[in-house]
């Protein structure tokens, strides 16, 4: 991708990070016009670089590329200050069309993640332990598990498994663990 960046005529690709962190370190030295980010790194997750760039950038143009398309990660990966979502196997072509657009102060959200992030937006809220709960439990963990990992009582783990399976619609745990891969929520790594 950067080799054919580079041959786009008004283009350069100026650095590349491989870690959350250096991306944050690279952008406050160069400055970028316009940042490709990945979601996944290593040490820090692309929104949180996202997260930490925009806060001493405020007009920073990031377009997300990556290869996770969950409704989740959509939704994290803009709430967190990105212009624009691709996935990485985009043609050149719209990859171009769309540094120009964010370059140019606007978002850019195809419509195949458009309907993603619609979709995400009808989904009720996990809270934050409903989260931490959902993670244990798409790691195997038992309701009694659960509760000794986060120092609560197993009822209170089953009322906190019951709003999710609700909120997800699932019918059970194994359901609520694949929604949640699949939309972005819980990562297997």
């Amino acid at each position: 991708m950067v080799a054919s960046l580079n041959r786009v005529p008004d283009m350069s690709v100026v650095c590349e990070a491989s870690t959350g962190k250096e991306t944050i370190d690279l952008f406050v030295k160069y400055v970028p016009d316009v940042a490709l980010v990945d979601l996944r790194m290593p040490k820090m997750d692309g929104v949180e670089a996202i997260e930490v760039i925009c806060e001493q950038f405020a007009s920073a143009r990031i377009i997300i590329l990556t290869t996770f398309e969950g409704d989740e990660d959509v939704y994290r990966g803009l709430r967190a200050g990105a212009r624009a979502y691709l996935l990485k196997d985009t043609r050149l072509e719209d990859l171009v069309q769309c540094i120009r657009i964010v370059h140019d102060g606007k978002n850019y959200i195809p419509p195949a993640i458009g309907a993603k992030l619609a979709e995400r937006m009808k989904v009720p809220e996990l809270s934050t332990r409903e989260l931490e709960v959902l993670r244990l439990m798409a790691g195997g963990k038992s309701n009694k598990e659960i509760a000794a990992a986060l120092f609560v009582s197993e009822g209170t783990v089953k009322g906190h498994v019951n709003h999710i399976l609700a909120k997800l619609g699932a019918s059970g745990r194994t359901e609520a663990a694949s929604i949640a891969m699949k939309r972005g929520l819980v990562r297997t790594d």
